[in-house]
């Protein structure tokens, strides 16, 4: 779905030419006559189909200031660019400063617009990452830090919804760099496990002769070269999650003990007399 701008001028004219421009940009439009009825817009964008925000200052009412201050309370904050034509960069210094990721001048190039729109989306798009990178990282990644803009993803995404409330294994497909492991990690931020170690496993690089003794772990001893027991990646993500990328590529015997493990729930370290 293309993403949607809202134009908010209190001059008709100035709102199609400004509708007409992001039309041709690539982008939905919406517009509003009003400092309040842009708010109104705002508030009922449940579904975040608002991307940004194209704002005049002056206009009667509650003006773009205004307008500013009151959606740093909304749950969802779209960046938002000025436009006046009173008093240029003085008059968007406080807007800035309220905000504002960038400002234009009236009348605005359609060159300068498209600029100007671009680049206060790729800011809002690092922003965006950022905080999912940093909620991954605390282990509270959630499915409100990800953003569907298909209706296959969005089944993606409540199929995970239902997984974090269940304790079965879970099958992740897709094409390498799609974002399976963020699926992974927002199932365990939204399930009983949040708290738990979250352990990603790269099964297709791990050397054949040693893939039991990482995923397992092994008794001292056991073979040649273990010098001292090791604890394997599932007891590590024990209350957690182990996250297997990649396990396609895993030897067709691996995958069947790895089978076994997931149905029984239970691990034999290697030379171990007992799980």
């Amino acid at each position: 779905m293309p993403k949607r701008v809202l134009v908010v001028d209190d001059d008709p004219a100035q709102r199609r030419i400004l509708e007409e421009a992001i039309k041709r940009f690539g982008y939905h439009v919406a517009t509003a006559e009003s400092g309040d009825k842009a708010l109104a817009a705002l508030k009922a964008d449940i579904s975040g189909d608002i991307c940004l925000v194209l704002l005049d200052l002056v206009m009667p009412g509650t003006d773009g200031l205004a307008v500013l201050s009151a959606m740093r309370s909304l749950p969802r904050k779209p960046p938002a660019i000025v436009q006046t034509a009173h008093g240029g960069i003085d008059a968007a210094i406080p807007a800035m400063r309220a905000g504002a990721v960038d400002f234009v001048v009236k009348p605005v190039s359609p060159e300068r617009l498209e600029v100007s729109i671009k680049n206060a989306l790729k800011i809002e798009a690092l922003a965006d990452e950022l905080v999912r990178i940093k909620a991954s990282a605390r282990g509270d990644l959630g499915f409100a830090d990800l953003i569907a803009a298909s209706e296959a993803m969005t089944r993606v995404l409540e199929l995970g919804k239902r997984a974090a409330g269940s304790t079965i294994p879970v099958l992740i497909e897709g094409e390498s760099g799609v974002g399976k492991e963020l699926i992974a990690r927002a199932i365990q931020g939204e399930s009983g496990r949040k708290s738990g170690p979250f352990v990603t496993v790269n099964c297709g690089a791990i050397p054949e002769n040693l893939v039991e003794s990482i995923l397992f772990g092994h008794e001292k001893g056991s073979f040649t070269g273990a010098s001292e027991k090791r604890t394997g990646k599932f007891a590590e993500a024990h209350g957690g999650t182990i996250f297997l990328d990649e396990v396609g590529e895993l030897a067709f015997d691996t995958q069947a003990k790895l089978l076994r493990v997931l149905q029984q729930g239970e691990i034999e370290p290697v030379g171990a007399s007992k799980v």
